[in-house]
């Protein structure tokens, strides 16, 4: 019976040191977003004369990022530059901009300040509608601005 005894007092002390060692140890971290940068520098980029530039964040490996590319290339034109930053290609842009998910879109001004994003696949509707907000403010398809 001691020996029964002995094994429970053990036992229980264990499980209170395991569950003290267990409450001091620090929760997993919580993603709240993945990165998307405030900032760019037009040099980076092709074409940093021209007023806007959506840049495009893919991957090789990616494959819903020929998706977003495709859905992105009709919005080139004089006035907005479309650049594809395909990490295999430009993975030192990748690392500057701390780029940790794909696809991401960015709509930059001609100062690089990001003005919108997507992260992950984006319909046409809503990549188009974001550069028609940032370019015209309150000029979105149903009528209201940001604030609407």
């Amino acid at each position: 019976m001691d020996r029964l005894l002995l094994l429970v007092a053990v036992a229980a002390l264990a499980g209170v040191a395991a569950h003290l060692l267990q409450r001091r140890r620090p929760d997993a971290p919580v993603r709240t977003g993945w990165t998307v940068p405030e900032q760019l520098d037009r040099d980076d980029f092709d074409r940093p004369e021209a007023p806007w530039l959506v840049a495009v964040f893919t991957s090789a490996s990616c494959d819903a990022c020929a998706a977003v590319a495709a859905t992105a290339a009709p919005l080139a034109s004089d006035a907005v530059e479309v650049q594809v930053v395909e990490y295999g290609r430009h993975r030192d842009l990748h690392d500057r901009y701390g780029i940790d998910a794909v696809p991401l879109v960015v709509i930059a001004d001609a100062l690089g300040v990001v003005r919108a994003d997507h992260v992950g696949p984006v319909s046409a509707t809503h990549l188009w509608g974001s550069l028609a907000e940032v370019r015209e403010p309150g000029s979105t398809p149903d009528g209201c601005g940001a604030g609407g």
